[in-house]
């Protein structure tokens, strides 16, 4: 295991400077003096980030080649640790994270930057851990995610919060705004058994400052739904992207591969074709059978649906 890089001493200042130092007071202005100062104290804070970003590198290559459940478990609690102390540290939300392998989503905004990253399981499953760093302008907080997946039995009805997860790994955010507020669509990858992967568009917003998972943003009338959840075969893939050409979220159409398999997650595929979420009024509306070929300049891709489809839902 590499250490991290030990800390350089902090320089100290007496009353009177000598050799470079006092030359530099004659040579430059107080200003610029006290500034070139300043970066020089702040150099050794900016060695110890790099080097606890390189340790966290190695902890993940660690846990990505740990073979049993308990050797995962302990690394991830390194990795966790180790993550922590990153993001609490002062001017943590602007650094560059992109060194380590991990899953991150950052608010085109600001608002936020979202850490995501599975444990996998022997028996086929995964554990999702993440953590939520929130910039709230003149200071940040930091949520750390607890993965409830096994507790929560029908993932598209309720709401939920950092202690109460619907653990995935996000890999796009889309901004959409409603009556004056801001919800983060995220499209996620989840890993759930030997048999079945799933993807999931959640919705993350904030309510007097508290991050909430899941919005009734899907569908209409009383039937709308806090995110959507698509499970298929662990053999098969799935395309869930959002399209900035087509301004809608793009997804396969998944079928099952025998009609008595119907409602079996694990024995679902894409069919070829592909089904497309549009932001209307306020909602992502479902609109399925969408040509998903490069459009032709003028092609209007969506049809926006009549009153009596938005107060039936979809």
């Amino acid at each position: 295991m590499v250490q991290a890089t030990p800390l350089a001493s902090k320089p100290c200042f007496s009353g009177t400077m000598t050799g470079v130092a006092a030359v530099l007071a004659r040579m430059i202005p107080f200003r610029v003096l006290t500034l070139l100062l300043s970066f020089q104290l702040l150099q050794p804070e900016a060695h110890a980030q790099s080097g606890e970003r390189t340790r966290l590198a190695l902890t993940m290559k660690e846990l990505a080649a740990a073979e049993t459940d308990a050797l995962r478990d302990s690394i991830n609690e390194r990795v966790k640790l180790q993550l922590r102390a990153l993001l609490d540290a002062d001017e943590s939300f602007g650094r560059s994270y992109d060194s380590i392998p991990m899953s991150r989503v950052d608010a085109p905004d600001n608002a936020f930057r979202l850490f995501t990253w599975n444990v996998p399981r022997e028996d086929g499953t995964h554990r999702y851990e993440g953590f939520l760093l929130v910039n709230n302008g003149k200071e940040q907080s930091l949520y750390e995610l607890r993965d409830m997946t096994s507790s929560i039995p029908s993932p598209e009805v309720p709401e939920l919060g950092p202690d109460r997860w619907y653990g995935a790994l996000y890999y796009q955010v889309v901004p959409v705004k409603k009556a004056g507020r801001t919800y983060y669509t995220l499209l996620g990858w989840k890993g759930y058994s030997k048999v079945e992967t799933r993807k999931v568009i959640e919705v993350l917003s904030f309510r007097n400052g508290r991050p909430r998972f899941g919005a009734p943003l899907f569908g209409g009338g009383r039937r709308r739904t806090m995110r959507k959840v698509y499970g298929f075969s662990f053999q098969s893939s799935m395309t869930l992207r959002y399209d900035p050409i087509m301004k809608g979220i793009l997804l396969d159409h998944l079928s099952p591969s025998r009609k008595d398999m119907e409602g079996q997650w694990a024995y679902y595929g894409p069919d070829m074709t592909h089904d497309a979420f549009f932001w209307y009024k306020g909602g992502w509306w479902y609109e399925p059978d969408i040509d998903a070929r490069d459009p032709s300049p003028g092609t209007k891709r969506f049809n926006p649906p009549v009153r009596k489809s938005l107060e039936e839902g979809e």
